[in-house]
């Protein structure tokens, strides 16, 4: 059975450090990790009175959000590439 290296990536999100543990590259940890700041940011620009946790959990809200909207999105394209094939 074949073991995929991890590796420890230490990041920056909302002004604490964290040290990520993973498959993926560095690079790809510090792209995720720099998008989580972002919107934890500008979540906290427009509240800056939310405690950490419910920040926390905002960010999670907008992520997970986005990424079912894009996932419909994809279905969407996917069927309308299946008609024009068919």
């Amino acid at each position: 059975m074949s073991e995929t290296r991890k590796r420890r990536t230490t990041v920056d999100i909302n002004g604490l450090q964290y040290v990520i543990i993973g498959t993926e590259s560095a690079n790809h940890i510090r792209l995720v990790a720099s998008m989580v700041d972002d919107k934890m940011r500008e979540i906290n620009s427009m509240n800056p009175s939310l405690g950490t946790n419910k920040l926390a959990v905002l960010t999670a809200i907008n992520a997970v959000n986005d990424y079912l909207l894009l996932k419909d999105k994809l279905e969407s394209l996917e069927n309308e590439l299946k008609r024009v094939k068919d």
